[in-house]
């Protein structure tokens, strides 16, 4: 349980922050909706029966006054029907507003260096935790918290009541409601956590499988392996079925629980009445009243059925959601160089993740402001490592790291399925159209851009659907100029260009980052010709250093592949 407690708090914590008054606005108007149908009913039961029993005497009939208990009945029946209303308004509202907190502060947790490098290579987990198990989280505030609460009220309520026509009446009617009452769910939480976690499992394997199948046909029937996949994905869907049947079971199992324990409480509830109100301790409208509050007080018991079958996997999601929630404190900055560098690396020791093998080893190396660096070596060597280290992504184990704000082009370019302003704004969000239109002048896409129906606010599909390679690059640098850093740290910028489209993308990136310092890392010629030094790198270490206008740099440049 200790366990369970510690995964809920930060989602309780959250949930409180969040929507603390909405959410407590919620369980009041549940608390009040549950309230008023109690005493509607039992109300309504002493003035029917009192007025049956008034009607067999003319004295009694005159004397009789209708107008306060027809009135109060109204008066809760309108309680009852607005609390309602209200609690859905406000439990739903303040049930969404979380779970949409919820998704952006888990996004913020994947968007962790080494969680988002973990999901890079299972993409579909990231999904079911973003959907499947967040939407889990909904039933920990809608189905478990408050209609626990609202029972156990309802139990104390009736208990009360029952309690003024015999103590003893009451203590074991209270007792044994809230005891059997929360029991059954319990047990049923109990019988129903191996069977949801599996469902949970089994629908995560059926969407990820599906997902591979579709993302992977082409190479899938290649191999001939699409037979396979869809029986592992038939297996995925079984698997997740008889878990679905398990669940059914422990359901039947806990509705014909409560369906016993109510029974048994109602009959124990009528012949309690008739003894009382046999012996003159109460009247028959007071019978009549105490049998239907206690009809009442058992029904927000039953609504826990459904809380009772979810709470495994909304524990489930908790443990997994708990960890990224949160959100990691932000790295410590990378200390200032001194005056007249850009950054300053002395003795640096770097490993990646879970490696016992050094990235980077004993670096030492500067640069100074507007000096544009080449890394050179073999793919494996240290070339991107070195990027990492300079923009805080790896951090060093050993020696010490000086290093002004940097920005970082990687290989690969990230497009996201949106308007191309949207794109361009995830580099810098204040800037304005004018800022956006000078990027892409710079970037040489500003002419293919204007030539679109839509122009600047034309949709990209998934992965920037809609532009060819070389117009993805050039947003890629679009983007780049747009973030006004000291120093711009690029990875193979013109890889997969063809040479006249790569040509002129590093002439405008040479022309823009004047007064910039660059480290490009490259195996490419025409990459590595810009700078002013080169750096060869091999299985970690550096090995060499020249500087341009020496043999050495001409003979690093004959090394790298030719335009």
């Amino acid at each position: 349980m200790s366990g369970f407690a510690a995964d809920l708090k930060p989602i309780l914590r959250l949930f409180l922050a969040e929507r603390r008054r909405a959410l407590l606005l919620g369980a009041a108007l549940s608390a009040a909706t549950v309230t008023a149908g109690i005493a509607l009913l039992g109300l309504s039961g002493w003035f029917i029966t009192a007025t049956s029993l008034a009607g067999l005497s003319a004295a009694a009939a005159i004397t009789f006054d209708v107008f306060a208990p027809s009135a109060g009945i109204r008066l809760l029946a309108i309680v009852r029907t607005a609390a309602r209303y209200g609690e859905r308004l406000a439990t739903h509202d303040a049930t969404l507003g979380v779970l949409a907190a919820l998704r952006e502060r888990l996004f913020r947790g994947f968007a962790e260096q080494g969680a988002a490098r973990a999901l890079l290579h299972r993409p579909a987990r990231l999904l079911f935790r973003l959907t499947a198990d967040i939407d889990a989280l909904d039933s920990l505030y809608l189905r478990i918290l408050v209609p626990a609460a609202v029972a156990i009220g309802a139990a104390l309520a009736a208990s009360v009541v029952l309690g003024l026509m015999h103590p003893v009446f009451g203590l074991c009617f209270g007792l044994f409601l809230a005891g059997a009452g929360l029991a059954l769910p319990l047990i049923a939480g109990r019988a129903a956590r191996k069977h949801a976690r599996r469902r949970a499992h089994g629908i995560e394997a059926l969407r990820s499988r599906t997902i591979d199948l579709v993302a992977g046909q082409t190479d899938l029937l290649m191999a001939g392996r699409l037979a396979a996949q869809t029986g592992t994905i038939a297996a995925a869907d079984a698997y997740s079925a008889r878990a679905d049947d398990r669940l059914n079971r422990v359901e039947t199992g806990l509705t014909f629980g409560f369906g016993l324990v109510s029974t048994v409480l109602l009959t124990a509830s009528l012949l309690a009445v008739a003894v009382l109100a046999e012996t003159k301790v109460i009247t028959a409208p007071v019978a009549a009243l105490g049998l239907l509050v206690a009809f009442a007080a058992v029904e927000p018991f039953t609504t826990l059925r459904r809380g009772a079958l979810e709470l495994a996997r909304t524990l489930l999601a908790a443990k997994r959601i708990a960890p990224r929630l949160a959100v990691a404190a932000a790295p410590e900055p990378l200390a200032v160089p001194l005056p007249g560098c850009v950054f300053s690396l002395t003795g640096v020791s770097a490993f990646h993740e879970n490696s016992t093998v050094p990235a980077l080893e004993d670096i030492e190396l500067t640069l100074q402001p507007g000096e544009r660096l080449a890394v050179i070596g073999s793919s494996g060597a240290g070339k991107s490592s070195l990027l990492a280290l300079l923009s805080g992504e790896l951090p060093a184990r050993r020696g010490s790291v000086a290093a002004m704000t940097a920005t970082l082009l990687t290989q690969r370019t990230e497009l996201f399925e949106d308007r191309l302003r949207g794109n361009l704004l995830l580099a810098n969000p204040d800037a304005n159209e004018a800022r956006l239109r000078e990027a892409l002048a710079a970037a040489g896409l500003l002419a293919d851009i204007d030539a679109m129906p839509r122009g600047i606010d034309t949709r990209l599909g998934e992965g920037g659907l809609g532009l060819s390679g070389g117009q993805s690059r050039r947003l890629a640098l679009a983007r780049l100029f747009l973030r006004n850093t000291p120093l711009w740290l690029l990875d193979e910028p013109t890889e997969g260009l063809d040479g006249a489209i790569a040509r002129d993308v590093l002439c405008r990136l040479s022309a823009t980052a004047t007064g910039r310092s660059l480290v490009i890392a490259t195996h490419i010629r025409r990459e590595a010709a810009i700078a002013d030094r080169i750096v060869v790198i091999e299985g970690g270490r550096i090995t060499e250093v020249a500087r341009r206008g020496e043999a050495a740099f001409e003979k690093a440049l004959d090394r790298l592949r030719p335009d």
